[in-house]
């Protein structure tokens, strides 16, 4: 029997009951734990944890992450800018150099910045303060009801809702769905106010595969930027990576509302993820396809 896929999935932050902590990522574990090959084996083999600290203040499987028994590592970037230390990263850089897969998620202004210290794959995240939007006309708020956040901010619905998604052609591996009636991913959860990724100058590797468009202003943005595997010498392979515009297109809330938020978050929620019939179906075969893509290779 072929062993499943393992998978971490990490946030930047302690456990807080009353923050984003993984607490609030559970439907997309159980979702995950769920999925099976075609003799009915377990695809997946799913750890979902928060930051620790040990005596030197980096977290204890994240600084050994080349040397876990880890496939994937999917890093919810929830912190304020302080969330991975340089040991970690480190290791993390050496994860992928041994074909681990990377899944790198944020929001909106400054949160989770911390993810511009990671070497190949941090840049194609851009921030408020640190690694901004080459395109200065972006420097400006998106999302103007909640005044208290700034850019980069694109209102691309209200927690709860779905949005309908622009693929890039030709269509990736990664919005496949053949028995979707477009053959390809259309919907994925909304949030009022997500971040921005990008493809920077000096990245050849990377590509935008998915854009996004503001209910506000209109302006289509970046939701998905990929960077393929790449051999970068014989018989080692540079895992791909995957840069995500928000966290909250895994976060249970944004699945649905009646799952609960914490209590900063002060925005009227929506039901779209329940009452578009496509929106659940198409947001679990993006992460089936997510979980599979990023594997390394066999060998």
């Amino acid at each position: 029997m072929k062993r499943p896929i393992r998978i971490l999935l990490q946030t930047t932050i302690p456990t807080t009951e009353d923050d984003w902590d993984i607490a609030r990522f559970s439907l997309l574990k159980n979702y995950l734990v769920s999925l099976t090959d075609d003799g009915g084996n377990p695809l997946l083999e799913v750890t979902a944890r928060d930051r620790e600290f040990d005596a030197e203040g980096n977290d204890p499987v994240l600084k050994n992450l080349d040397r876990a028994d880890f496939d994937e590592l999917w890093l919810f970037a929830v912190d304020v800018g302080d969330g991975i230390t340089p040991a970690e990263c480190a290791a993390i850089s050496r994860f992928r150099k041994q074909g681990g897969g990377l899944m790198l998620t944020r929001d909106h202004q400054d949160l989770g910045s911390s993810l511009c210290n990671l070497s190949g794959v941090g840049t194609l995240h851009y921030f408020h303060s640190k690694n901004l939007d080459p395109d200065k006309s972006r420097h400006c708020n998106d999302d103007t009801y909640t005044t208290t956040i700034s850019w980069p901010n694109y209102h691309s619905g209200r927690n709860g809702d779905c949005q309908k998604i622009t693929p890039i052609e030709p269509i990736h591996d990664l919005l496949q769905h053949p028995d979707s009636p477009a053959g390809h991913i259309d919907f994925l959860p909304a949030h009022p106010h997500e971040g921005a990724v990008g493809v920077p100058a000096d990245n050849a590797a990377a590509q935008v595969i998915a854009i996004g468009h503001s209910l506000l202003s209109g302006r289509p943005f970046n939701l998905i930027v990929v960077i393929d595997r790449s051999q970068v010498e014989a018989g080692n392979w540079l895992g791909r990576a995957v840069a995500q515009s928000t966290f909250h297109h895994f976060c249970d809330y944004n699945w649905d509302t009646r799952m609960g938020c914490p209590s900063f978050v002060t925005e009227p929620p929506g039901d779209g993820m329940q009452t578009e019939p496509r929106a659940l179906d198409d947001l679990k075969t993006y992460l089936r396809n997510l979980a599979l893509w990023l594997a390394p290779i066999e060998g």
